[in-house]
């Protein structure tokens, strides 16, 4: 474990304060300690343990999950991949030393509890996703995970987690960003009870099925076992999720922390264009039903959509109600484009490609949503190819407890105020334009979202 100096390095501060907001808001649980008092922080930069385990060995650990990764070089960990696995005995490993009972449920969410004795109240939940997208970010959903776990470990060392009211359970979801199977949430969806049967028949792009790899990994792989995941929503009294802003905003405001008020609404779209497959040099351009360069066009007028959405869209859809406000934060995104049979000399025969439409009000979003697809039949007609646009995910904006909010803006300045140097100004309040599996636990309890 690296010493801990007077002041913490610049490169760390963000993620000790954010230690130090979760561990506010756990001692907003104690009997001893109201949420808003100051004693309630460890002592954030001298050095004593709380900085060693808040500041040192919770960067150490966020280095090590980084590194398991399936890929070379990078860091890719999908759902039940062999890196995966690697994480979940590491990550358990971690809650043991934090004093928690530990289990891996249906779906391979791993769960770190602490049950305090006779204690009947809701549980606290903390989490995020163990996950991660292609290239990812150290950071990107381990920092939820490790900053509760090491927030719990003060409590225990201190005496105070057996001094808690209420059940705490950190849970380090499965599955969040969707990458593999292309539907989001696998494993917080599970846990809130929204999580349909039909899951287990859907296929990543080799045809292996959520069953399969599932039942590869000792799951039971069937229904009854999913559903058996759920929580009940009276044993919950709220959902706290720690994550990175992954955006400019907080860098802008030279402020390492904010509170998240909502999380944009999402839909996930992809896009099938078939034309007339043939050989780049013997097909005349005016006979050909090339689907490239309709998907080209596609793309464009997604932009433009997204960019200037009172231009394109109709009476009928009533653009004239949406204003500045309700349209900011439209973002609309092609992360993946797929060409077959994708050889340098062949007119290619299909296009397929993703659509990833975001916006904090859903009325903009639907509307933005059913004016491209009319605007894909148009554009696909009027260059004599085929084209359907298929539904692969949708969730709407998803609002923060406003009481929960105000006691997580509350620990975010005491955290802040805490540290050596650091002028206390009010707490940014954001919306969060990532999704989260806060939208998922929504469907279960009140959430809160910090982020950093």
């Amino acid at each position: 474990m690296a010493p801990s100096s007077s002041r913490p390095p610049r490169h760390h501060l963000p993620l000790l304060l954010t230690l130090a907001v979760v561990f506010v808001s756990l001692s907003g649980l104690l009997a001893s300690v109201p949420t808003s008092a100051a004693d309630g922080l460890p002592e954030l930069g001298g050095d004593g343990l709380h900085g060693e385990i808040l500041r040192d060995e919770a960067v150490l650990r966020i280095k090590e999950l980084g590194k398991i990764s399936d890929g070379e070089g990078y860091l890719e960990r999908t759902f039940l991949s062999p890196a995966s696995i690697r994480a979940t005995a590491v990550i358990i490993s971690w809650m043991k030393d934090a004093g928690l009972t530990t289990w891996v449920d249906q779906i391979g969410n791993i769960h770190g509890r602490f049950e305090p004795e006779n204690s009947t109240k809701e549980a606290l939940l903390i989490g995020s996703h163990m996950y991660t997208v292609i290239d990812a970010g150290m950071y990107d959903g381990s920092l939820g995970i490790i900053s509760a776990i090491s927030a719990l470990k003060v409590l225990k060392i201190t005496g105070k987690l057996q001094r808690l009211t209420r059940p705490v359970e950190v849970i380090a979801f499965s599955d969040e960003e969707g990458v593999r199977f292309q539907t989001t949430f696998l494993g917080s969806a599970a846990v809130a009870g929204t999580l349909p049967e039909s899951i287990l028949q859907v296929s990543d792009k080799s045809g292996t099925t959520v069953q399969d790899v599932l039942k590869i990994n000792s799951f039971e792989a069937t229904a009854a076992a999913i559903t058996q995941t759920r929580y009940k929503p009276e044993s919950v009294g709220s959902y706290v999720e720690v994550h990175m802003e992954q955006g400019p905003v907080l860098e802008a405001l030279r402020y390492p922390l904010g509170v998240v008020k909502g999380i944009a609404g999402q839909t996930r779209l992809k896009v099938i264009v078939d034309g007339s497959q043939g050989h780049a040099g013997t097909v005349p351009m005016k006979l050909r039903r090339d689907p490239m360069v309709a998907a080209a066009e596609l793309v464009v007028t997604l932009e433009r959509l997204c960019k200037e959405p009172n231009k394109l869209l109709t009476y009928d859809e009533e653009c004239g109600c949406f204003t500045e406000e309700s349209l900011a934060g439209l973002v609309c995104t092609v992360g993946e484009l797929l060409t077959w049979p994708s050889a340098s000399n062949v007119i290619p025969g299909q296009v397929n490609f993703t659509v990833d439409i975001r916006a904090m009000d859903d009325q903009v979003r639907e509307t933005i949503v059913t004016s491209f697809s009319r605007l894909v039949l148009q554009r696909c007609d009027d260059r004599l190819v085929d084209c359907r646009v298929e539904h692969k995910h949708s969730a709407p904006a998803t609002p923060c407890d406003p009481e929960l909010t105000s006691q997580l803006k509350l620990a975010a300045r005491s955290g802040v105020s805490a540290m050596p140097g650091r002028s206390v100004a009010e707490t940014p309040v954001l919306m969060s334009g990532a999704g989260h599996d806060a939208m998922a636990m929504a469907r279960l309890t009140k959430v809160r979202a910090s982020t950093t």
